[in-house]
Parts: C-alpha cells; sequence; structure tokens
C-alpha cells in the first residue's frame, strides 16, 4: 500500500536554478519526499541536458508532475 508523500521544496524568485547542479557537464535535479510516517527520500534525477533553459523546463515539468500527484507516490 503506498504510504502518503509529500515534495519538499524551498523555491525562491532570487535562485532560477533550485533544485538543479551541473555534474559534468550535465544538469541534474534533486529533491527530497517526505512520507506521512516521519521518512525522507532523496532523489536524483539527470536531465541529460547539457543546456540550462532545458533543464530548467524539464525541472519544472517534473516537479509539477510529482506535485500534482502528491499522495499517491510510492517512494
Amino acid at each position: 500500500m503506498p504510504t502518503n508523500h509529500h515534495l519538499a521544496t524551498r523555491r525562491t524568485k532570487n535562485n532560477p536554478n533550485h533544485h538543479l547542479w551541473n555534474n559534468n557537464g550535465t544538469w541534474w535535479l534533486h529533491f527530497t519526499l517526505h512520507s506521512a510516517t516521519g521518512t525522507r527520500k532523496r532523489h536524483r534525477i539527470s536531465l541529460k541536458t547539457p543546456d540550462l533553459e532545458s533543464a530548467r523546463r524539464k525541472r519544472d515539468r517534473i516537479l509539477g508532475a510529482i506535485e500534482a500527484k502528491a499522495g499517491n507516490i510510492a517512494a
């Protein structure tokens, strides 16, 4: 049975690259899911692009999908 999870984000207008980091020319997304039972799980996903604008679009799409499914995610 899936445990309800919520996405922990710290988005700021001053940092358009939140949740992104560049590892040897490839952008990655990182975020943490918190469960109702108090456990946390960190996730790292390669965005498979060297382009920052593309990475931002992919990040927004992925985090939006996760937020839309919050409570139905089995981590």
